[in-house]
């Protein structure tokens, strides 16, 4: 059984940075790639990034893209969000998630069928 664990959440003042990492374990892993989303509270979970391991395409919603950046290191099957000039609606908890094998990349997250448990993203002063 595939397990994903995000870490590297916390408490940032706005503008400042943070990286999360999202590691999976537990067996072959085969999906085409992995997506990041987030939810903060009273709304749904939204789409932030995702990477295609296709043909290396990465995703952005446009409320991250030019601050937020994604990349993957292959040998430890993990993926990383450099997130950069974090604003106050940035808080929320912060999900990575794959599709279930053969299945692509999407912003549907209702199309992702592993989560990890989440890393909570505060931006405040």
């Amino acid at each position: 059984q595939v397990q994903l664990v995000e870490s590297g959440g916390g408490v940032v003042q706005p503008e400042g940075s943070l990286r999360l990492s999202c590691e999976a374990s537990g067996g072959t892993f085969s999906s085409y790639g992995m997506g990041w989303f987030r939810q903060a509270p009273g709304k749904e979970r939204e789409f932030v990034g995702a990477l295609s391991w296709i043909d290396g395409a990465i995703y952005y919603a446009d409320s991250v893209r030019g601050r937020f950046t994604i990349s993957r290191d292959n040998a430890k099957n993990a993926m990383y969000l450099q997130m950069n000039s974090l604003k106050t609606e940035d808080t929320a908890v912060y999900y990575c998630a794959a599709p279930r094998p053969g299945v692509g990349v999407t912003q549907n997250p209702r199309l992702y069928t592993y989560w990890g448990q989440g890393t909570r993203v505060t931006v405040s002063s």
